[in-house]
């Protein structure tokens, strides 16, 4: 006999696979981040431009992709990269990202060839980060989520802390992490935030 309890529903299931209307909000929830993070990417291109920012021709052609998945640790998200460019170890992306239930994010996140734009100015031109950026510290390069093993914040580390993590690793992440609270505020939030990355690269 088939143990049942391996397919029994709690209440709380049997309301959500009754009630498809969740399902679709969420795809309307997931529409509204395609159309946001498309009405950004004039801002990125006007952020680059106001800091001065000259990118590398394949990096400064590269065509805005927006893409969707069902399960980073479970649960949906939006990525949106651009300017972009992956060649094998060489990449430079400016990642913004949707993550449900947790946040937005932008992440600029480079390798290879490409490290020194960030760490020459940073390091060498002793520019200072913000104090609400955060910064890569995980060996995997390809986790997004802000867990204290992941990223840390800025301001709760000193100059040589953060050179030390810029240096660490052959490719560097800096990011800006926002609440989906603030989703009504995004469109300034993002706006804001790739401006500040811009001066970065400036």
């Amino acid at each position: 006999m088939a143990d049942t309890t391996k397919i029994t529903l709690s209440d709380k299931e049997l309301s959500l696979v009754t009630n498809a209307d969740w399902i679709l909000t969420k795809h309307i929830i997931i529409g509204k981040v395609y159309s946001l993070f498309a009405d950004n990417i004039p801002v990125i291109g006007a952020a680059m431009k106001q800091a001065g920012v000259v990118l590398p021709e394949e990096i400064g052609s590269s065509v805005p992709k927006i893409y969707k998945g069902e399960n980073y640790l479970q649960l949906p998200y939006v990525m949106f990269d651009y300017p972009r460019f992956f060649d094998g170890p060489h990449i430079f992306a400016l990642r913004t990202m949707f993550w449900w239930g947790n946040f937005f994010s932008i992440t600029l996140h480079v390798s290879g060839r490409y490290s020194n734009l960030v760490r020459d100015k940073i390091i060498r031109n002793e520019k200072e980060l913000p104090g609400h950026f955060y910064i890569g510290i995980h060996e995997d390069q390809w986790q997004h989520h802000f867990e204290e093993n992941n990223f840390l914040p800025v301001k709760d580390t000193s100059r040589e802390e953060c050179i030390k993590m810029l240096s660490q690793n052959d490719f560097i992440k800096i990011a800006l992490k926002f609440n989906l609270r603030e989703w009504n505020n995004m469109p300034a939030l993002l706006e804001k935030g790739y401006y500040e990355i811009a001066e970065v690269l400036a």
